[in-house]
This record gives C-alpha cells, sequence and structure tokens, in this order.
C-alpha cells in the first residue's frame, strides 16, 4: 500500500504529444535553463539545513554539554544515514517526477531543523539528524536525472560543472548564515530555525520551478535536439524506456569494476573535503583564535574556493576528451602540501589558514566533481541518479568515519596530551586519506567515457 501511494505521488510526468518544430527551438533553450536554475538553487538550499550544525558545535557542547564524541556521532550518523539515503532515494528518483521528489524532500528537511531546534535531548537530537540525512537524500539525485535528460553526453563536463558548484554556494552560504544567527539571535538554536526557513521558501520553490523530462513537456530527447548521440549512433525507441530495478543496480553499477573503483576513491576524497567542514570552524576556534563567526567564515573561504575551479577543470575534462581521472589526481595531490601548511602554521596567522583553506576548495570540488562525471560517462542517462547514490553512498561512509573517527581520536587525546596535540593526530589523519585518494584515483588516469 505505501509503495503504491509512493510510486503514483512521485510517478515521472507522461510524455504529451510533439510540439511543432519552430516552437521545439523556441521554448527549449528557456526549458534547459529553468532546469538548470531550479536544480541549483534548490540544491543549494539544501546545504543551508546540513552544513549548519558544523558551525555550532562548540556552543552545543558548552550549552548542551555535549562532548567532542558525542558530537562527533551527530555529525556520524547524520552522514550514514545521508549517504544510504542518496543511494536509495537514487534508484527511487530514476524513476520519479524529480519536481516533486526534490521540492518534498527539501520542505521535509527544513522540519527536522524546525524540530532540532526546538529539543535539547541528545537522543532526540541523534534521530532527528539521522532523519534529516535520509531526506536530504532527496537532493542530488533527482538533479541528477534532471541534468542528464537537459544537457547532453558531450557537454556534461561543463554543464554539471557549473551545476556542481551549487555545492558551494550553499555550503559556503550555509556556514555565514549559521555564524551570524548564532552571534545576533542569541542561541544555537536559530542556526536551524532561520535555514529552516529558507529552506521551507526553497521547498515551494522548486515545486513551482522545476520540470521532468523533455518529453513531459512535448519536447525531443536531448540528443535529438543537441544532434551529438553517444557513439554517433541513433538510439532506438527502447533508449527512452525507465529501466527495471536489476538493470538499474546490477548491469549498470555493482558489475562495472570502474563504478567500485571511483566508489572507493570517493571514500578518501570525502574524508579530505568533510574534515574542515565538520572540523574546520571547531579547529580555527580552539587553535587558532577564531571568533564563532570566523569559523563559519572559514567553510566559506573553503567552499568558494571550489567555484571556479569546478567549472574550468570540469570544462578542460571535456577538452581532453573525457580524461577526469587525469585531472582528479592533479587536483587531489597538492592538497596533501596546504594541509601541511595548516597543519604547521601558528595561531596568530588566521590569513594563512583562510589562505589555505580556499585552495584546499579549490582543488577538492573538482575532484569530488570528476569522480561522479566520470561514473555518469560509464553507464545511462536513466541510471545517473543510481550511480550518483551508490558513489555518494560510499563518499558519506567516508564523511561518518572522519566525523566518528576525529572525534574519537578527539575525546581520547585531549585529556592525556592536549589539544594541540590531538588536533595534530586529526591532521596526520587527513594527510593519510587524501594520499590514498590520489592512488586509488592513479588508476583511472587513462579512463575516457565509454567507446
Amino acid at each position: 500500500m505505501i509503495i503504491s501511494i509512493w510510486r503514483r505521488f512521485f510517478a515521472p510526468a507522461p510524455h504529451i504529444p510533439r510540439l511543432p518544430d519552430d516552437q521545439v527551438r523556441r521554448v527549449y533553450p528557456y526549458y534547459r535553463w529553468r532546469v538548470m536554475e531550479a536544480t541549483y538553487i534548490g540544491y543549494a538550499t539544501y546545504y543551508l539545513v546540513r552544513n549548519n550544525i558544523n558551525v555550532v558545535t562548540k556552543d552545543m557542547e558548552t550549552a548542551l554539554g555535549y562532548d567532542d564524541s558525542m558530537l562527533g556521532s551527530l555529525l556520524a550518523i547524520n552522514a550514514i544515514a545521508y549517504g544510504l539515503g542518496k543511494f536509495v532515494m537514487g534508484a527511487l528518483s530514476d524513476r520519479s517526477n524529480p519536481r516533486v521528489f526534490m521540492g518534498v524532500g527539501l520542505l521535509l528537511t527544513a522540519f527536522c531543523n524546525f524540530a532540532f531546534g526546538s529539543v535539547a535531548s541528545y537522543p532526540v537530537h541523534l534521530f532527528l539528524w539521522a532523519t534529516n540525512g535520509l531526506f536530504q537524500g532527496m537532493g542530488w539525485p533527482p538533479c541528477g536525472r534532471s541534468m542528464g535528460h537537459w544537457f547532453s553526453e558531450k557537454e556534461r563536463g561543463l554543464t554539471f560543472s557549473i551545476w556542481n558548484t551549487a555545492h558551494n554556494v550553499g555550503g559556503g552560504v550555509a556556514g555565514v548564515i549559521a555564524g551570524y544567527a548564532l552571534h545576533y539571535c542569541g542561541g544555537w538554536q536559530f542556526a536551524f530555525f532561520i535555514p529552516g526557513v529558507l529552506a521551507t521558501i526553497g521547498g515551494l520553490y522548486v515545486l513551482f520551478r522545476l520540470c521532468d523530462t523533455p518529453q513531459s513537456v512535448g519536447l525531443p530527447p536531448i540528443e535529438e535536439y543537441r544532434q551529438d548521440y553517444p557513439n554517433g549512433a541513433r538510439p532506438g525507441l527502447d533508449a527512452e524506456r525507465e529501466l527495471t530495478t536489476r538493470e538499474l543496480l546490477v548491469d549498470m553499477v555493482f558489475t562495472n569494476k570502474y563504478i567500485w573503483i571511483l566508489a572507493a576513491a570517493n571514500f578518501f576524497a570525502y574524508v579530505t573535503r568533510y574534515s574542515m567542514l565538520d572540523w574546520g570552524p571547531k579547529y580555527l576556534r580552539e587553535i587558532k583564535g577564531a571568533t564563532e563567526i570566523g569559523g563559519g567564515v572559514g567553510t566559506m573561504f573553503l567552499e568558494f574556493g571550489g567555484i571556479p575551479s569546478t567549472i574550468i577543470l570540469g570544462w578542460v575534462s571535456d577538452l581532453l576528451k573525457g580524461r577526469r581521472g587525469m585531472v582528479a589526481v592533479l587536483c587531489l595531490a597538492p592538497i596533501i602540501v596546504a594541509f601541511t601548511v595548516i597543519m604547521f602554521t601558528p595561531a596568530g596567522y588566521l590569513w594563512l589558514d583562510m589562505a589555505m583553506l580556499t585552495l584546499i576548495g579549490f582543488l577538492i570540488y573538482p575532484v569530488i566533481n570528476l569522480i561522479v562525471i566520470q561514473a555518469l560517462d560509464l553507464t545511462s542517462k536513466k541510471a545517473i541518479g543510481t550511480a550518483a547514490g551508490f558513489i555518494g553512498l560510499m563518499g558519506y561512509f567516508g564523511k561518518a568515519t572522519q566525523a566518528k573517527g576525529f572525534g574519537w581520536i578527539l575525546y581520547h587525546l585531549k585529556p592525556v596530551y592536549g589539544q594541540e596535540t590531538a588536533w595534530m593526530a586529526v591532521m596526520a589523519a587527513i594527510l593519510l586519506c587524501t594520499a590514498i585518494g590520489v592512488v586509488l584515483l592513479s588508476f583511472t588516469w587513462r579512463l575516457k567515457p565509454r567507446a
């Protein structure tokens, strides 16, 4: 009964009769912009109600008595739930209407934030932040489905990279909004209430603005419109049918060895990415003398640093005929140097820490973007949500590992060896994980889209 209701509520929009050719030429660019705009703003808004907790962990520690291990568990359970949610919701979204799927998910995650800020119970907070992670999984997959249907394979590196900067905009603004809400509204709760209001507005906007496939508005498939069919061959009618669950999971994902390599690389890349997003504000405040607003600004520098590089290097990967792995390796390796500089920079040089965070963002976000694009190069546009969901699942297992693992390190080492030594151990772990990511991605150096 529940599955039947779900399928009816989220069912893909049906195909309608084709519009006249002159009208197709006129409205196709408009709908492509509309899809890019709605998914970009909608997904950036998802980050407002996910990355907000990172800025107020120190204040929750003071107000609620949570220690580093408890905070690590909060971050970890959210990451695990989000990874599972992204995988499960990815498979569901490939057979759903992205407008309804994404909009409802954003409203649900906004509700979780309102509830989180209204209670002061650790078990309830664990439940709510896990639930929030599950609903957050309704964000990326419908975006991937929409972008895959409205932008062709040969323009994927550039268009997906432009869209992917929504991560950076949303994540960067989230830290600043949470920091200002904390500073000016007088409590950690407002770091959840204010983003919750913005997410509610964003959910309604997505429900109004986004649309499903080109065929659902009377337009031809993107390959026909762009006249750049994959491998130069026109697909038959079967290419536009919805795939079965077995085809999505087994044929497109689980039997592809390169998807597994990319998933493993994503695990370690996410440790690198989220180490400073989850723990950076607390690290800057405890070791580098930053204020609560300064901690939030640190995440903004990291996030915004990835905006130009994600677009430029995604385009470069197109020019290199899809050599995403090569570009990803050349980005990830220098991050080791940047973290080493942060590790040994003394307090009082916050500008240098911010510069290195910006450099890390500049280099890590193209890696995250290109790992996913490379996975999509090896699958079908009908399986984008499933492939990206599996890659994301492994990534968020990495996020959960660093969240709980680093919290455990801080909790056990601080009382014995002091704050500085504990944080040095955390930074050393980040360097190790980054190096492993470089090794794994090196196996994809020569990989190109399917011939």
